[in-house]
């Protein structure tokens, strides 16, 4: 009984870290990511000598090892997760659920068969069926939620898997396992098929939420960029006519440089000239970068802050083709643009109302850089590094939208308030 408990074990945990391998976007190389899973999977084995083998009839040790071996396992996840926080937790409770499961399922085999090799070789098997109909459902549609963070977290949701493996502790292994109980093997049951369904349940929700948020922001970005265009369409019709004025009237000009020149009034004409150039640089349509997109959002941001009296000084610097997906760097620019304009647009003072711009993309790298300034104290979010929203639920998904954005590109954010000065740096090496 012994040796079987132990070999069931060592497959289970051996299936707990494939899981969270294969469920989570890596931080570090696939070769130190390996080395960490499977780090993490001798110290499980190991405890679980120590706890069966060494001290068997301990019920502090039981406790104690229990402990270590669910801190480990999160902490294996959130370690080698690229963007450790409440998403990454909820799929390490996850993964425990499912592999225990298949636990379950090797103490049924043993309980109906009495032989340990069968009972291991059907646990295994449970194990890798379990692995294979979540790698093929449920992977896709969770990296899609991880890597679009549609919710603002995932703390709520982190109960269930919690109560699940309560559930499953209570019902199959203490105090009463189901050698000691077999007629709860039913309910086991059960309660598995009613985890699956849940999880399914959850997980297609979130993607729905995902899906409703990601055409929120569709739309917005949309708008914004037709506003743009409208703008920019406006200001050329204007530009166009004034130009057709001064050509008509260039002949008027032309006549009196003639009849200066012959009076030697030069001075004059150099008036003449200089209202010319400045007729042709009032009307001249500023592009801020070769991509249509990013100018027509910059020009419509631009206009929005001339109307809150703010001044933009956009240092721009963007291909007509680079090499992230254009609609989502023109929406993290509105972004951040439209929060820098709620920090500053009610400052008294004129000269506090301006926004610093630069962004610089190449094919090699992205460099965003917004500074403006600020009064209001700024709440930091503990997990992210990131300003959090101070008007609650609902709020902050634009944040939510430029961290997704960077993570999407492997990139690095950086926010910092020194001397009333807000600086928020997003950098890409490609």
């Amino acid at each position: 009984m012994g040796y079987f408990k132990n070999f069931s074990y060592i497959i289970s945990h051996l299936f707990l870290m494939l899981f969270i391998y294969l469920f989570v976007t890596h931080r570090y190389s696939k070769r130190k990511t390996i080395g960490i899973c499977f780090s993490s999977f001798l110290l499980l084995s190991l405890s679980d000598c120590l706890k069966m083998n060494i001290f068997p009839g301990s019920s502090l040790c039981y406790l104690i090892v229990t402990l270590f071996q669910i801190f480990v396992t999160q902490f294996t996840g959130l370690f080698i997760s690229k963007t450790r926080d409440s998403k990454v937790l909820f799929m390490g409770l996850t993964s425990s659920n499912y592999v225990i499961a298949g636990s379950i399922a090797a103490s049924i085999f043993h309980i109906y068969t009495n032989n340990m090799l069968l009972s291991l070789i059907g646990s295994s098997i449970i194990h890798l069926a379990i692995l294979l109909f979540l790698y093929i459902k449920i992977r896709d549609i969770w990296l899609y939620c991880y890597e679009k963070e549609a919710m603002k977290d995932w703390w709520g949701l982190c109960l269930i898997p919690s109560l699940f493996y309560c559930g499953f502790f209570c019902l199959a292994i203490f105090p009463y396992s189901l050698y000691d109980m077999p007629h709860n093997i039913y309910g086991v049951t059960i309660f598995i098929v009613t985890m699956f369904a849940s999880y399914v349940a959850v997980f297609r929700y979130v993607e729905s939420e995902s899906n409703r948020t990601s055409v929120y922001w569709k739309n917005a970005l949309f708008e914004t960029y037709i506003k743009g265009l409208e703008n920019q369409y406006v200001l050329v019709e204007q530009s166009e006519k004034n130009m057709r004025i001064l050509r008509h009237d260039m002949r008027h000009y032309s006549n009196m440089i003639d009849s200066l020149l012959s009076q030697g009034e030069y001075g004059e004409i150099r008036k003449i000239t200089e209202y010319i150039n400045g007729v042709t640089d009032e009307n001249k349509v500023i592009k801020h970068c070769d991509n249509i997109v990013i100018d027509s959002i910059l020009s419509s941001m631009i206009g929005k802050a001339d109307s809150l009296d703010v001044d933009i000084h956009p240092d721009v610097s963007v291909p007509k083709d680079p090499p992230v997906n254009k609609y989502e760097l023109a929406a993290v620019i509105a972004n951040l643009l439209e929060n820098a304009l709620i920090c500053v647009k009610d400052f008294e003072q004129k000269e506090r109302r301006y926004i610093e711009a630069k962004i610089h993309c190449t094919q090699e790298h992205l460099l965003i850089q917004i500074k403006n300034e600020c009064e209001k104290e700024i709440i930091f979010d503990p997990f992210t590094g990131l300003p959090k929203s101070k008007k609650g639920r609902g709020h902050g998904l634009g944040m939510q939208s430029i961290s997704a954005f960077s993570d999407k590109i492997g990139g690095n954010i950086g926010c910092f308030c020194e001397n009333n000065i807000f600086c928020m740096i997003i950098f890409a090496k490609f």
